[in-house]
């Protein structure tokens, strides 16, 4: 019996140290289904730049994955439209964390809604894995296959690809990007398997609270990207706050945090699950560095009232399109790429 004592407390010693050494940051959410997904991961968009979508390399990807699970980071975040899986596979597989200790998110890409399980088992191809632990439809707004304009797909049919893709195992949660509440209550009400997830964008110039209560009540849990809003960007017309605000400032030094950790763990408090991107080591490092203090009642109160309902990523130039999930705009943006996510 003392040698099976010893025994047993050796065990999980030993367990101990190795979720210490294996770094994991975040803790993780329960979905609707069973799942668990971390409460905060790596964004792997690059954007646009003045010429489109901004060209891929390897080394844009796989360094900042292989940092990101190095740090800590167990939730990445790719889309089959980023044109970057096969790099994100790449860093998969050279890093020593555990696949299972991976959760993967990709989506389906909006000129792809006719073959949903041709489209992910050609996802899974490029990221070299057997599943991903998080399938979503990137945007209710189909395409067609040559991309020469738009397709009419009702996003009710395209969800019963991914509910078989979950019954097949290639994915283990299913979810929704870009939806509004309309369209995910009509989902719902058309569906045998409910979205665990919605992605939109959230952040402090975007506080979505309404989709985010609508989100709470039916047990959705909410990925935000662009979690920064415009916190980093300069110039024209666009709302506070920005990085030094004198706000966030004082929130920050009072923790010995910078402001878009101060950010960050606000929207971590909200429930909502932030995937910032970056291409800079200590950046990716600094921004899941946000678990070991906690904002007060009264600072998320004041960090609400900068919330102006300004989206970052506007594609208005895609109104026409009778699933478009936004507000209309009168003049669409001259800028067919601004922010498109």
């Amino acid at each position: 019996m003392y040698f099976m004592c010893l025994f047993i407390v050796a065990s999980l010693l030993a367990n101990s140290l190795c979720e210490i050494k294996d770094g994991k940051k975040a803790p993780r959410i329960q979905l609707s289904d069973g799942n668990a997904i971390p409460a905060l991961g790596l964004g792997t968009f690059l954007g646009f730049d003045e010429h489109g979508q901004k060209e891929v390399t390897a080394r844009d990807v796989e360094d900042p994955v292989t940092w990101a699970l190095d740090a800590g980071y167990r939730l990445i975040d790719t889309a089959s439209a980023y044109n970057n899986e096969q790099y994100i596979g790449n860093a998969i597989r050279k890093t020593s964390v555990r696949r299972e200790d991976i959760f993967l998110v990709t989506k389906l890409g909006s000129k792809d809604q006719r073959r949903v399980l041709d489209a992910l088992k050609d996802s899974l191809e490029r990221l070299n894995v057997t599943y991903v632990d998080l399938y979503l439809i990137h945007n209710p707004v189909a395409f067609k296959p040559d991309e020469s304009g738009f397709d009419i797909v009702d996003y009710v049919d395209t969800w019963k690809g991914l509910e078989e893709a979950k019954k097949l195992g290639l994915a283990k949660s299913i979810g929704i990007s870009n939806f509004n509440e309309s369209q995910i209550e009509r989902l719902m009400a058309n569906c045998e398997v409910k979205p665990t997830v919605l992605q939109v964008e959230v952040n402090l110039n975007l506080a979505q609270p309404k989709l985010l209560d609508f989100c709470k009540r039916h047990d959705i849990v909410v990925m935000a990207y662009t979690p920064f809003g415009t916190l980093f960007q300069k110039g024209g017309e666009t709302p506070p706050p920005k990085s030094d605000d004198p706000t966030l400032v004082e929130i920050a030094d009072k923790y010995k945090k910078t402001t878009p950790q101060i950010v960050l763990k606000y929207l971590v408090q909200l429930g909502v699950v932030p995937i910032p991107k970056s291409t800079r080591k200590n950046r990716i490092e600094e921004n899941i560095d946000i678990f070991d203090f906690e904002l007060s009642n009264a600072e998320m109160d004041t960090l609400r009232k900068f919330n102006k309902n300004y989206r970052t990523v506007f594609p208005s130039f895609w109104q026409d399109h009778p699933y478009y999930p936004y507000e209309k705009k009168d003049v669409p943006d001259p800028d067919p790429f601004k922010g498109n996510h």
